[in-house]
């Protein structure tokens, strides 16, 4: 049984980077051929797709975030990490991380960590 879990502060301010780590339990981040994918879900919205970091290390961002977005990770600890930089009250929302199948589908779900950007 796959299970991801997000970690980061739940408050930032604007103009700051927004920092989230997704620890996943139960199979490796390296396998053939899933996308560990970070989505969101502003107040009173649907979901946002922000990208993924693929089993091989490649990356794809939304072109909407893409100048704002970075996705990383450290297989020993079997983890990815998102960094959102100069964030602004929009970017206020439950940041997901989940894995994608190659039909771009998502079969797990971290539960969700809530980010409020404010001063």
């Amino acid at each position: 049984q796959v299970q991801l879990q997000e970690s980061g502060p739940g408050l930032v301010k604007p103009s700051q980077t927004l920092s989230l780590t997704c620890t996943v339990s139960g199979g490796s981040i390296t396998t053939n051929y899933y996308y560990w994918s970070w989505i969101r879900q502003p107040p009173g919205k649907g979901l946002e797709w922000i990208g993924y970091i693929a089993y091989s290390g490649s990356t794809y961002y939304s072109p909407s975030l893409k100048s704002r977005t970075s996705i990383s990770r450290d297989t020993s600890k079997n983890q990815f990490t998102l960094q959102l930089s100069s964030v602004t009250p929009e970017d206020t929302a439950v940041y997901y991380c989940a894995r994608g199948v190659p039909t771009m589908e998502y079969d797990y779900w971290g539960q969700g960590t809530q980010v409020t950007v404010s001063s």
